[in-house]
């Protein structure tokens, strides 16, 4: 999407970024060469992603606001209320498209395949009765209702994200004004389906919002008045949690009281039904103390990320099939995984390949009688993690387990909580979060003793979390290694994180807080060297978010230098591609599909010799600066190769890649009629089916030729 800003920099503003990013979820829903089940799931995403955007970045620019900071960012030079501004008219612009898009598209097409959601539409008779009927039997239950106007009543209070009804009374029998009345109900649709099932008619499916069912039912909510009006309303709250002393006390307790506030914090975006009649909304901002600002009109529904639950009864018809995860043949063929890392590392590629194998890695671990240790670090833990589980049954079978659990991941301390309290109480030794850090680092450390009484070293280093449950639809890769030096520098990490605070040096690790940073600027600097000199110089980098100036103001110098780079960046992206004299030799390409790209891959050509680096960390500010971060080589050259095909299918994405452009456009990648469509994520999956099935029928592919050289034709 174009921002109407001037350009005041050399970056994009971040959160305007962010808001492109979204716009290409957008897109998705609207493309309707998707099956349509799928393009409600890119809806849902799109409101989802929308909701936690005010609740954290939109929330917090209104408190610079509030503070009267001058600045956003000196060297941005945004005006908090400019800024703000900007993000309203984007996202209404965004909305409306939004709204179009599923009254137009979306319910329509459910129609045509036989399946209705009532909308403001007549009742048959029959489902008259049935919602009636589920009304009395499950949805009174829950309901809330709250007389707003009444004397000596009690200060009304809106639960942060929950959806109700501002409801307008008057007594009946009677056309006294005076005794008009509001009332406040809620939705209960975190105890109930959002979308209610009718009985089947006519060979049709029809549903109704949880909404609508409360709606025709208010007249036995509100005996002995006349409903005159109903309009759906929902508070976001301020999310962030405000920890003044990280340093002092007990940081864990202070979480947990933190918690309990940001159900109470102040508002965000306070979301009505745009069709509300003014005085109404009056009554609204004076009884809940609203102010003008936190005013957005809506449609008639709140919260549609519940379209994700959208049942769909003619499954499998109109949604794309499931994709088989992968088998590794190698690690499938073996025993013991942790016997099989002695003779060569082994690289997964999430979620294409099942993550059976790293639940089998802390397993194995867990009942191997020769595992003496376990070091983790999790920051987002499965709500029903077997990788917890795994390192609790290690602690029971006498094992010293360590677990570095990261309390301040937002939106899952409460989770991580639980698990923490719930390890230590199995005799695991946990550690939180450190003071003004983050610890984002994905790495595990398994101690085994040989047979000659040695220590042997077990590692796993990641792109993304233990978590099984997102290992399913984000992109993400992970290295099982033995590498002695590699896992000699983890031991250092983890001390470090166990409070030992002496200098660390690492040669094969890139640790923020130690030498990230400066190794990835290094690198650069070599290229651009290259470049000067008159030899290629090359630079692929990908990321969800590219923020940091220092690392974008480096990229700039590679491009005025000749150095060739190609960016894919899914999200925040504040370099600004394709400017003359600035940034004409850098592409960007963003990657939006059916699953999430969320892996961060480096690669340098460093004169032949190519280096290909993965890592946790992401170049915005808190990953370089505020957190704690790992990122690792890739040394095996058939490894490599298998990333460098991987990385290929991505920048020749013509089906589901855009280009930005120097207005933040997400430009479609337009291919010639006579040209291969290529569908990166697709591509990668077959091209990995192949693999796994080239293992047991040779002829079928010669894997090692087909990978020969793949740099050249990057």
């Amino acid at each position: 999407m174009h921002s109407p800003m001037t350009l005041v920099s050399r970056y994009f503003e971040r959160d305007l970024s962010w808001l492109s990013f979204n716009y290409r979820v957008l897109m998705e829903a609207a493309d309707t060469s998707l099956p349509l089940y799928d393009r409600i799931g890119f809806m849902a995403i799109y409101s989802s992603n929308l909701d936690e955007f005010f609740r954290v970045r939109v929330a917090s620019i209104r408190s610079l606001l509030q503070l009267n900071k001058p600045k956003i960012n000196r060297e941005l030079a945004y005006e908090p209320a400019v800024l703000l501004q900007e993000i309203y008219a984007v996202v209404d612009k965004q909305q409306n498209e939004y709204g179009a898009i599923l009254r137009n598209s979306i319910l329509p097409g459910l129609r045509e395949n036989g399946i209705i959601i009532y909308q403001n539409e007549p009742l048959t008779e029959a489902h008259q009765q049935e919602v009636k009927h589920y009304f009395r039997s499950k949805v009174l239950s829950y309901v809330q209702p709250v007389l707003l106007n009444e004397a000596g009543a009690r200060k009304p209070f809106l639960e942060n994200r929950a959806i109700y009804f501002i409801v307008k009374l008057r007594l009946k029998n009677t056309q006294d004004g005076e005794q008009v009345k509001y009332a406040h109900l809620n939705i209960p649709s975190d105890q109930l389906p959002r979308f209610v099932e009718l009985s089947k008619t006519a060979g049709k499916h029809y549903f109704i919002f949880l909404d609508d069912i409360v709606r025709l039912n208010l007249g036995s909510v509100f005996p002995g008045y006349e409903v005159l009006e109903a309009y759906s309303i929902k508070l976001n709250r301020d999310a962030e949690l405000n920890i003044i002393d990280e340093f002092d006390g007990d940081l864990k307790d202070k979480i947990k009281n933190q918690l309990s506030q940001r159900e109470l914090g102040p508002p965000a975006r306070f979301l009505y039904d745009a069709t509300m009649p003014e005085d109404t909304l009056e009554f609204l901002l004076e009884t809940f103390e609203l102010s003008k600002e936190d005013l957005f009109p809506g449609g008639r529904y709140h919260n549609l990320y519940d379209l994700m639950k959208l049942p769909n009864p003619i499954t499998p018809d109109l949604q794309s099939a499931p994709l088989v995860p992968l088998l590794h043949p190698k690690l499938e063929s073996v025993e013991s995984v942790l016997e099989a890392m002695e003779t060569q590392d082994y690289l997964l590629h999430f979620p294409y390949h099942s993550y059976d194998y790293i639940l089998r890695f802390f397993n194995e671990a867990a009942i191997d009688p020769l595992v003496e240790e376990i070091k983790i670090t999790l920051y987002r833990i499965a709500a029903n993690s077997f990788i917890a589980n795994a390192l609790i049954s290690a602690a029971r079978n006498g094992k010293k387990v360590t677990v570095f659990v990261e309390v301040k991941a937002r939106f899952d301390e409460e989770n991580n909580l639980r698990w923490a309290e719930k390890m230590k109480k199995a005799g695991i030794d946990i550690i939180y979060s450190l003071p003004a850090l983050k610890v984002h680092a994905k790495i595990a450390l398994i101690h085994r003793k040989t047979a000659d009484g040695q220590i042997q070293r077990y590692a796993y280093l990641g792109t993304g979390n233990f978590n099984e449950n997102t290992a399913r639809i984000y992109t993400d890769h992970g290295l099982l290694t033995c590498h002695r030096k590699m896992t000699k520098e983890m031991e250092a990490v983890f001390a470090y994180l166990c409070g030992d605070k002496q200098k660390r040096h690492f040669k094969h690790l890139l640790v923020s807080q130690f030498n990230l940073q400066e190794c990835f600027l290094e690198m650069i600097d070599r290229e651009i060297k290259q470049a000067k000199a008159g030899d290629k110089a090359s630079i692929i980098i990908k990321l969800n978010n590219l923020e940091d100036e220092k690392m974008i103001d480096k990229l700039y110098e590679a491009s005025q230098a000749g150095v060739q780079v190609e960016l894919i960046i899914r999200g925040i992206c504040c370099l600004i591609p394709q400017v003359e004299g600035l940034s004409e030799n850098i592409q960007v390409t963003r990657l939006v599909d059916r699953f999430l790209e969320h892996a961060r891959v480096f690669i340098f050509y460093n004169g032949g010799d190519t280096e290909v680096y993965l890592a946790s960390a992401d170049w915005m500010k808190r990953n370089l600066y505020r957190r704690i971060e790992v990122g690792f080589p890739v040394y095996d050259e058939i490894m490599k190769a298998e990333l460098m095909e991987i990385i290929r299918f991505q920048l020749q994405d013509n089906t589901k890649a855009v280009w930005l452009d120097t207005h933040q456009h997400n430009m479609s990648i337009k291919s010639a009629t006579n040209e291969t469509r290529i569908r990166a994520q697709m591509d990668t999956y077959q091209w990995l089916k192949q693999k796994q099935e080239s293992f047991y029928k040779p002829e079928k592919m010669d894997s090692e030729n087909h990978l020969k050289n793949p740099l050249s034709s990057l």
